[in-house]
């Protein structure tokens, strides 16, 4: 018997947090994804402290300055610092996406979880409605939203997060259908559960790993939809530095200082980057098809 256990192999169990852990480190895109949204937050909190000039102080002797003096990336039109602006820009960036995909996160999961455990009218009305939301392309919807609200960041992160609010309804509504089917929801509804709590205890803790991927994946897109609305003015006005405003000014004086446009343009490219290697991770991990 002491033979026996001897030849058995040590196997050392690790707890679910570990192997999840261990899962997410395999991935070593998801990893760097990690990596740089950790800079890129870190740099939009420490912003007064990075930026070497004040983003908003002109000097129209100055403008359109190339790179040097002090000023690594050149001066804009108005004589105000480039990388100073790109810094305060991430600051932007980041609230937006952040706060209009937890706005669309909220409505959308309440809309597909309603529908799916109410069914009947209540689904049909609340559907159709996203089905015909679904319909109009990400930027047409953010755009007739932002056209209605106005400009400013406030009504830029409603518009933006009405616009993902669909795909967070359409993403609940399935799992909740199967979920309302299911014996431990049977047995809760039996012991006189309320449907609030059958909700909030019983259904939505099961599609949150879900949801969490989509809200990783989707604030890429909510700062991409941004600097978009931006671009054309529909987003957050100046003097506030925004990676999209700074690429459509930066765009006329390409042959001048293209750092203007460009700079801005590689920053948005990297956050972008960052969000979906991350969100990938996240799916590794939290989705079972995919541990499989």
């Amino acid at each position: 018997m002491a033979q026996a256990e001897a030849i058995l192999p040590s196997v050392r169990v690790i707890s679910q947090r570990q192997r999840l852990w261990r899962t997410f480190t395999r991935n070593r895109a998801a990893l760097v994804g990690l990596v740089l949204v950790a800079i890129i937050v870190l740099v939009a909190l420490a912003a007064p402290l990075l930026a070497p000039h004040d983003p908003l102080a002109q000097s129209t002797i100055n403008r359109l300055a190339s790179p040097g003096g002090g000023y690594l990336l050149g001066r804009d039109d108005y004589g105000r610092d480039i990388l100073s602006r790109i810094i305060y820009g991430a600051r932007v960036a980041l609230l937006v996406g952040l706060l209009s995909v937890a706005l669309g996160g909220v409505v959308g999961t309440a809309m597909g979880t309603i529908a799916g455990f109410r069914g009947g009218r209540v689904e049909t009305a609340i559907m159709r409605l996203v089905d015909v939301m679904l319909a109009f392309p990400d930027l047409i919807t953010g755009l007739l939203a932002a056209a209605v609200l106005g400009a400013g960041m406030t009504n830029l992160i409603i518009a933006i997060g009405l616009t993902i609010a669909p795909r967070f309804a359409r993403l609940a509504h399935g799992p909740t259908l199967s979920l309302t089917r299911t014996d431990f929801v049977g047995a809760a509804r039996a012991l006189g559960a309320r449907d609030s709590r059958l909700l909030l205890v019983h259904i939505v803790p099961n599609v949150a790993g879900e949801l969490l991927v989509l809200a990783s994946l989707w604030t890429a897109s909510a700062i991409r939809l941004e600097a978009s609305l931006s671009f054309i003015g529909l987003g957050v006005q100046p003097p506030t530095p925004s990676w999209g405003q700074m690429i459509r000014d930066g765009t006329i004086h390409l042959t001048e200082v293209p750092l203007f446009s460009l700079a801005p343009g590689i920053a948005l490219l990297l956050t972008v980057l960052a969000f979906n290697l991350l969100g990938d991770g996240l799916r590794d991990v939290l989705d079972p098809r995919a541990q499989a």
